[in-house]
Parts: C-alpha cells; sequence; structure tokens
C-alpha cells in the first residue's frame, strides 16, 4: 500500500487537556513505532506504517496525522536536534533511542506543526511514554515532559550563519545530513548545493504513468476530472499525470483496473531511452519491483519477452502482482544474481527453451545466437536522488557507500553486457546523483570494453525534455527545475 498525505485535520487545532493516565493517541502511537522500526537498515517507511495501520485500524484521519509526524521527523531531523541540543546535558544520541523518537516527536510537532496546540504535543508525547515505561522497564515521561516545556521557553536562536560555516547553515536549514552539504559544496558551491539541498528536503508531487494498454492520458484526466479528482499533465513524460490529491493511492479510480503505476516522472523517461520494439527480446536486471519493466512491456505492446531477474524472491512477487494489475504477460521472472554472467545465460536458455511466453520471441534471439535485443540495468545505488520521497535512507547513509555501490554496478554492468547481441542496446540507470554511480562508471565500462559506443540519448527524449542531457550525451535530472527526482541513465551499444 502507498500513502500520500492528507493535510491534517482542522479539530486538531484545539484538543481538550487529558490525564497523563490516558492512553496516547493511535497515530502518534504508530508514528513512534514506526521511526523505531525504521532503526533498521532494511525497513521502509511505506511497508512500517502499512503494518500500523492495518494493526490499530487506523481512519483516514489518524493515518494522516501519523504520516505527518513520521515524515515530518525523518525530514527535520537534524534542525530538530540542532533545537534539541542547547536544552540536553548530554547529547540527543546518547540518550536511549525510544527516547530520542519520543523527544524529537514532541520537539517536531512544537517547531513545525502550527495546527497542533502547544499542549496537545506534550500531553501526547507524556502519555506515550508512560503508556511504553512497562515495556522499556522504565518511566522516561518526567524527561520527556521537562525537554519540550524547556523547548517552548527557550526564544528561538538565530539560524547558523551562512558566512561562517556554510555547510552547517545548508544542514540546518535543510536537514541533510554535514558530510552530504560538504559533498555538494565540493561539486556545485555553495549557491549549487543549496539548490540541491532544497529539492532533497521538498515535498514530492503524486505522479503517476498511464498504462496505455489500458487506457490514455487523454482519457485517464479526463475520467479524473469527472469524478473531482485534481490532475494534470507531466512536464515533460507522455505519459505522466500529476495527482493533487490525498489519501490512499490504492483508493484512487482505476488502481484495481490497472490504469496507472505510481512512478515518478524522471523515471518515466528511462524506457524511452530503451526504446524497446515489440517482439523483441529484453533483459531487465535488478528488475523488481517493476515499475520501469511493465512501462518497458507496454511500450513493446505486450508482444515479445521480457526476462525480469531479481535475487529477492520477495520483490520478483510485487513484480509478479504489478503485472498482473496492469495487464501484462509478456514478463517472464527469475531469481537470480545478475553478477554471474554464465548462469544468467544458462537460466535464461532454458526458461526459453519451452513453449509458452517465449514461443512469440523471433527466431533469432530465442536460439541464443546473439542473446537479447536491449538491456536494462536499473542499478542499486545510494538512492540519493530520491531523498525527498525516501527521507528515513539519508540518516543510513555514510561516504563509503558509493565506492561500495560502484563496484557492484560495475559488476552488474559487466555481466549484462556479455548477453546482449551485437548490434544490441544496453541502458544503465540509477536514482543517484552522484558521479561515482553515474558517469564514472560509464567512462570505466567503456575503456575497458572498446567493442562498445556510447550513443546520446537526445533522440529517444522528449524535444522539451533536453535541457536534462548532459555534455556526455547521458540523461541526468540534476538541478531540473520541473520538479523531478534524482535520475541518471547512460545509452550504450554493442558493436562487437
Amino acid at each position: 500500500m502507498i500513502l500520500v498525505p492528507y493535510s491534517l485535520p482542522s479539530d486538531r487545532m484545539s484538543s481538550p487537556r487529558l490525564s497523563s493516565d490516558s492512553p496516547p493517541s493511535p497515530a502518534r502511537a504508530a508514528a513512534l513505532t514506526v521511526l523505531l522500526a525504521l532503526q533498521s537498515d532494511q525497513a521502509t517507511v511505506d511497508d512500517e506504517l502499512e503494518k500500523k495501520v492495518a494493526e490499530l485500524r487506523l481512519d483516514a484521519r489518524d493515518r494522516a496525522l501519523a504520516m505527518e509526524l513520521i515524515y515530518g521527523v525523518l525530514r527535520r531531523l537534524e534542525f530538530v536536534d540542532w533545537r534539541l541540543a542547547p536544552i540536553l546535558n548530554k547529547p540527543l544520541s546518547r540518550l536511549p533511542v525510544v527516547v530520542q523518537m519520543l523527544v524529537r516527536l514532541g520537539a517536531y510537532q512544537l517547531l513545525c506543526l502550527d495546527r497542533v496546540p502547544a499542549s496537545a504535543a506534550v500531553d501526547e508525547s507524556v502519555r506515550l511514554a508512560k503508556a511504553h515505561s512497562r515495556r522499556w522497564g522504565h518511566d522516561w515521561s518526567g524527561l520527556v515532559n521537562a525537554v519540550l516545556r524547556n523547548l517552548l521557553r527557550m526564544p528561538e536562536p538565530p539560524m547558523p550563519d551562512p558566512a561562517v560555516d556554510p555547510a552547517h547553515a545548508l544542514s540546518v536549514r535543510h536537514s541533510i545530513p554535514l558530510w552530504l552539504c560538504r559533498r555538494w559544496m565540493d561539486r556545485h558551491g555553495f549557491e549549487g548545493a543549496k539548490d540541491v539541498c532544497q529539492a532533497a528536503g521538498s515535498l514530492p508531487p503524486l505522479t503517476v504513468r498511464v498504462n496505455r494498454l489500458r487506457t490514455t492520458r487523454e482519457q485517464f484526466l479526463d475520467r479524473y476530472r469527472r469524478q473531482g479528482v485534481e490532475a494534470g499533465t507531466t512536464t515533460f513524460s507522455p505519459v505522466g499525470v500529476v495527482l493533487h490529491t490525498g489519501g490512499s493511492v490504492t483508493a484512487l479510480p482505476g488502481f484495481a483496473e490497472g490504469d496507472f503505476y505510481v512512478e515518478d516522472e524522471a523515471a518515466q523517461l528511462i524506457p524511452l531511452i530503451l526504446d524497446p520494439q515489440p517482439g523483441e527480446l529484453v533483459l531487465d536486471v535488478c528488475a523488481a519491483p517493476g515499475g520501469k519493466t511493465t512501462h518497458v512491456a507496454e511500450r513493446m505492446k505486450n508482444r515479445g519477452c521480457i526476462i525480469a531477474i531479481d535475487r529477492k524472491p520477495t520483490r520478483l512477487a510485487l513484480l509478479r502482482d504489478n503485472c498482473r494489475r496492469l495487464g501484462i504477460t509478456i514478463v517472464m521472472d527469475m531469481v537470480h544474481d545478475a553478477r554471474k554472467s554464465q548462469e544468467m545465460i544458462h537460466l535464461i536458455r532454458r526458461n526459453l527453451g519451452g513453449k509458452g511466453r517465449a514461443a512469440s520471441v523471433h527466431s533469432s534471439a530465442s536460439t541464443f545466437d546473439g542473446m537479447v535485443d536491449r538491456i536494462l540495468v536499473d542499478a542499486p545505488c545510494s538512492g540519493i536522488g530520491v531523498l525527498r520521497r525516501h527521507p528515513e535512507i539519508k540518516w543510513r547513509k555514510h561516504p563509503s557507500v558509493f565506492s561500495r555501490h560502484q563496484r557492484l554496478q560495475r559488476e552488474l554492468l559487466e555481466s549484462a553486457a556479455a548477453v546482449l547481441r551485437p548490434g544490441g542496446v544496453l541502458v544503465y540507470s540509477t536514482c543517484s546523483t552522484e558521479p561515482e554511480e553515474t558517469e564514472d562508471v560509464i567512462e570505466h565500462f567503456c575503456r575497458r570494453y572498446p567493442g562498445w559506443i556510447r550513443e546520446s540519448v537526445g533522440p529517444w527524449l522528449p524535444s522539451n525534455a533536453l535541457s536534462c542531457m548532459t555534455a556526455q550525451g547521458a540523461f541526468s535530472t540534476v538541478g531540473n527545475q520541473v520538479g523531478m527526482d534524482g535520475f541518471y541513465a547512460a545509452r550504450l551499444r554493442k558493436v562487437s
């Protein structure tokens, strides 16, 4: 289940003062549980919130508040911690994690949510601490109460001065980790880094890709207008729609029918660069959960065969679900580590040797005399380009993440390249803005494999999207002015 923000309910503006023995609001209880679960690197906001929504049976209003609190704390963490630091007699990081999250939740409401009364923010935080005291073996409600009330009494300090410490000023103002602010300043200068920080901390739009196997964008928009759902077209993507609404995506008109897939506009442009054709054999490496896979299939008019590979069976289950909902029938999913090229070749040959979906693939491809026609390597990366959608990941990253991912990306690219037929096309993409995971990978590959050439992505982009083309001919949305996530893609052709 994918959730998008609601506006906060107006009756939250005033709330009766309750006894500290009263149970905490379910929204705040859910928010605390999710924030604690996110201490695991494998947890995501969407997954953890979905569990709590079901477990606590949150209504739309409580779900809205829970989302606001979770995403708000994650997006403004650096700022909140900066405001809390003068109040505490020891660093926040030295307190138990649960206490850290309790005071952050309360402080975020006091500092950033005008529609939540200060009394409600403090009292609810105290009740939340008391409600869990038995589980933790200690009652932290007194500390939580003291910290939040002192925060209310403290005069608002001036923000850090960029002239004194520009990186620190950016970090606090935009709640971006200090090391990342310094990195961006080194690459873009202060003003450029400020723009990148602003984009990374902004609220993303809800963007969907219309499934043209089911409908057209014009028909989709007409249906939404008739049903009172405000929507408009994307700037560059010919199949994108921006929705100005809140609630559960699964409850939107056309979701169950497979009329759309939730996907940022930048991601929607990647399959255009691959330019798959009906009847071809396409390999999609690291395919799950299937956003680009299903878009490639739609552009192939659901004719041919797409081999979708991923290491995790649970993620491939999501891909199968998305294919079923969208009416995609040409995808053959396989659990495999795509870094092992010879095993991948044998696996593909064995699965395409039978009848069924593979029978529609043209003979030259199905005999593997030249392998597949096109390959999409949507490589795992740091995710720095999608921080605004997944603010939890910025607090899990470290500068070493880029070199670690780069090694994996090179291995995936080189392994997949061995499967492509001469003359075939490979597109490498990441949701990253960092050179180690983008241009450096492609330049290293081209130096090592002279039988390949780079092709400009220009001919395959919409004409108004050429501003997103780099000097090297790659696709990059760094610094874009239309509100897209940070994506990169390069197009390669195998000459021999």
